[in-house]
């Protein structure tokens, strides 16, 4: 099929030229059209090459996407069955590792501050002991997390009812190993240990036997260094176990120079104040718990003090918690009188204990 002739009577279509801001004749000139284009808006000139008229959003910066991986090793194992009863494989290891990064590193452009993973494997089988976090085989940055189907399967013996937190915070506390720096591998284990448990303390996965107590020393692990985190978190400000995490990013550990580094105190500072502050909430339990207001220990009193300085002091005891929170001074001389007596009363029962 042949096209259509050409009309050469046919109107062309029009050509729009290009006029800019101002082509008229100035009305006020010589009419010779030699005026200058009217200047447009300053604010929107650009020139050539700008391209400020179309500027797109910048994405914000996120965090790294490493491949994850889930193995069991013995499917008829019964802490298989308690596994797959209580969480989903996928969704709970990309939980884990969103909350590990979220409360360790805030993302940038490039992330290079965040350990390079690659990828992290669960594997579940049969092991002494809870778990632990290796790299693999092939390389560093490809990490294992090995998660002990005996201990899995004894969590319904142990603690009825919880086998979906604990399994979900041992998992959050390996997450941490395989993203978490280790001062090249210089580090104290129980810092290593106490930051992973803080991150499952601050995800709300602690179990119920953790217990703020005194330990022997600051890097006693686990959940014993992870309050005293959880406490310079509040001391120190917010943000303390990031510094530390990232302090120990590329270079090795040494611990008279780390702490005065990032806090202006040695370590063994920080963990006095830290013990400081614990016998200050035991003393105000003591004091406004139940134990005070036990018969045993005001008939003691009544014993030694006598019946009208009983009176006494009991009213104090009740004063003392209906005293407003400004009146601090009024508060600490209560506490401190009471605080004698329980102290009294407590070597007396000690006293008892022996003589029996």
């Amino acid at each position: 099929m042949s096209a259509a002739p050409l009309n050469p009577n046919a109107t062309p279509l029009p050509v729009r030229s290009f006029e800019g801001p101002s082509s008229k004749p100035d009305d006020q000139g010589d009419g010779n059209n030699d005026s200058q284009p009217t200047q447009s808006n300053p604010q929107i000139q650009s020139e050539p090459g700008d391209f400020n008229d179309c500027i797109r959003p910048q994405p914000k910066p996120s965090y790294p996407i490493a491949k994850l991986r889930f193995e069991c090793r013995d499917l008829t194992h019964p802490g298989a069955k308690t596994y797959f009863s209580n969480t989903q494989p996928a969704s709970i290891l990309s939980s884990a590792v969103t909350t590990v990064l979220k409360t360790l590193y805030t993302p940038s452009k490039t992330n290079a501050h965040i350990p390079p993973t690659r990828s992290v494997t669960l594997i579940l089988r049969s092991l002494g002991g809870v778990a632990y976090t290796t790299g693999s085989e092939l390389d560093n940055d490809h990490k294992e997390m090995h998660f002990s189907l005996d201990y899995i399967h004894g969590i319904t013996s142990r603690t009825p009812g919880r086998e979906a937190p604990e399994i979900e915070g041992v998992v959050v506390h390996e997450m941490v190993h395989a993203w978490q720096w280790n001062g090249l591998g210089t580090a104290p284990g129980g810092l290593i240990e106490g930051i992973a448990d803080f991150v499952r303390l601050k995800a709300g996965l602690s179990p119920p036997h953790w217990k703020r107590e005194v330990a022997e020393k600051w890097d006693q692990g686990y959940q014993h260094t992870a309050y005293f985190l959880e406490w310079m978190e509040e001391e120190c400000g917010e943000g303390s176990v990031r510094r530390i995490n990232d302090g120990l990013r590329d270079q090795k550990y040494d611990e008279d120079r780390f702490w005065q580094k990032f806090f202006g105190k040695d370590v063994g500072s920080l963990w006095e104040g830290y013990k400081s502050y614990l016998e200050g909430q035991r003393r105000k339990e003591r004091v406004e718990g139940h134990a005070m207001g036990e018969d045993a220990f005001w008939n003691w009193v009544k014993r030694e003090k006598g019946g009208e300085e009983t009176i006494v002091l009991k009213a104090m005891w009740r004063t003392r918690k209906h005293v407003q929170k400004d009146r601090d001074s009024a508060r600490d001389a209560i506490d401190t009188d009471l605080e004698q007596l329980w102290a009294h009363y407590i070597a007396s029962l000690k006293v008892e204990d022996a003589e029996n």
